[in-house]
């Protein structure tokens, strides 16, 4: 129940991230998109990392859940820097995504 939560909103982070990083290689000034290009990939990544080591049941998923939030939240802050339609979706979707990680990361703490 949790894990397809958390699975729904990694897997739509990345899919949100690789439209974003994408569209932003498409702007005629690509060159002040540099870091929210870098940052959506990254953001991709680890969700999708994430998402596989959580279909794993990894040990280590509290640690990846919690990377993956803050990672998350530094593209969102990235995006926001942005007002492409694009960017503002994606960084909505990785504050959701973000805030999910950090609220179930502890229900996967190992004692």
């Amino acid at each position: 129940m949790q894990d397809n939560k958390i699975l729904k909103e990694l897997n739509a982070c990345a899919s949100t991230c690789n439209v974003c990083y994408n569209e932003c290689l498409n702007e005629d000034n690509v060159t002040v998109m540099v870091r929210c290009v870098e940052l959506t990939r990254e953001c991709a990544d680890i969700c999708q990392a994430t998402a596989s080591l959580l279909s794993r049941d990894s040990e280590n998923i509290d640690k990846y859940l919690r990377l993956c939030a803050e990672i998350c939240e530094i593209c969102a802050e990235e995006c926001d820097k942005h007002p492409q339609e694009y960017c503002q979706k994606c960084s909505q979707v990785c504050r959701s995504c973000s805030e999910i990680c950090f609220e179930l990361q502890p229900a996967y703490l190992i004692d």
